[in-house]
């Protein structure tokens, strides 16, 4: 695409990133039922803004065989955390399980699916993506290779349930002992496609409407650490997806996404429909894209719901507890 031949997209031309596969649109935003790889290479050059993302961290977590095995009880990938306190914890992937083969294809993976990002994003246009500490490293060195830029990490503060489990099988014997720390974090990768050589992020916003991130509201810098609560009960009871991200964070990502308020964020794995629906909430364009029915399904239900959700109640929390890390 020419520099000179940059056009703002309309809320319309979401149907055509449709193409012939299944979707479902909303006031701002629309969902489609593909494969992500195959989606983004069938994308006109410079088609995307920005990109918002849970990707699935070990790729074989969601593969049928190991949904199966979740959903039986029987784990596979997935650890089955017993319960406690009158609570239910939720099947987490346990990544440490993955053998060399398999992070070996996780990183094919992430190379392959960083190439048809940069086809599909704008020069400039943000990819901000979830991740975890055991495979961030693997994950974003993956995306480094194919092009992207690296910009940094936004940690997200959460505690977590992961970790600080005492030795399977040994609790009674080692009951001094953790496995590993208890998770009080989440890393997000920020990655930018290139500016073109000699040009300004003030020429990229001219040209592009990409380059940087939104300030926030209050005009402050969109910061690197945000503190989140975990996911509200209000909203898996909404989405029943094993890793939904809670409204309060998802809006404030793809606001800051997008660093003229406007343009197309992107969503390639859809999952509970989080992302799109804090883009439908704020009023922002979104496409988000599914390849498993089940949960192409629900989000499609779910999405309108969540796009509903109040988060006042934390963003008063949220408020305080940013204030504390400014006195530390």
């Amino acid at each position: 695409m020419r520099e000179n031949d940059v056009s703002e997209p309309k809320i319309s031309d979401l149907k055509t990133f449709a193409f012939d596969y299944q979707s479902h649109a909303y006031r701002h935003t629309q969902i489609v039922h593909a494969d992500c790889l195959e989606w983004l290479g069938r994308l006109p050059e410079d088609s995307l803004h920005a990109i918002v993302t849970d990707p699935p961290y070990g790729v074989k977590e969601y593969d049928f065989d190991q949904l199966e095995k979740k959903d039986s009880g029987n784990g596979g990938i997935w650890r089955l955390p017993p319960s406690f306190d009158g609570h239910v914890r939720s099947p987490l992937p346990r990544f440490t399980a993955l053998d060399k083969k398999e992070r070996e294809s996780v990183d094919r993976f992430f190379f392959e699916w960083g190439t048809q990002v940069l086809h599909a994003l704008r020069p400039g246009g943000h990819v901000i993506l979830a991740s975890n500490s055991f495979l961030s490293q693997l994950v974003f060195s993956a995306l480094i290779r194919s092009g992207l830029e690296f910009r940094g990490e936004m940690i997200r503060l959460v505690r977590t349930m992961r970790g600080g489990d005492r030795p399977k099988n040994a609790e009674e014997e080692f009951p001094d002992v953790c496995s590993m720390p208890r998770g009080c974090y989440e890393p997000w990768g920020v990655f930018r496609k290139p500016i073109p050589a000699k040009m300004t992020v003030a020429e990229c916003l001219r040209t592009y409407q990409t380059g940087g991130l939104r300030r926030l509201a209050d005009g402050n810098p969109f910061c690197d650490v945000v503190v989140s609560e975990r996911t509200p009960k209000r909203e898996r009871e909404i989405a029943n997806h094993p890793s939904i991200k809670p409204q309060s964070l998802m809006r404030q990502l793809v606001r800051a996404a997008l660093p003229l308020g406007n343009g197309v964020i992107a969503d390639p794995f859809l999952g509970s429909g989080s992302t799109v629906a804090a883009a439908e909430a704020l009023g922002l364009q979104c496409i988000g894209v599914e390849r498993y029915q089940d949960y192409f399904d629900m989000a499609s239900e779910a999405i309108p719901r969540l796009a509903q959700a109040d988060i006042r109640s934390f963003a008063a929390k949220e408020a305080e507890l940013e204030s504390q890390l400014h006195l530390i």
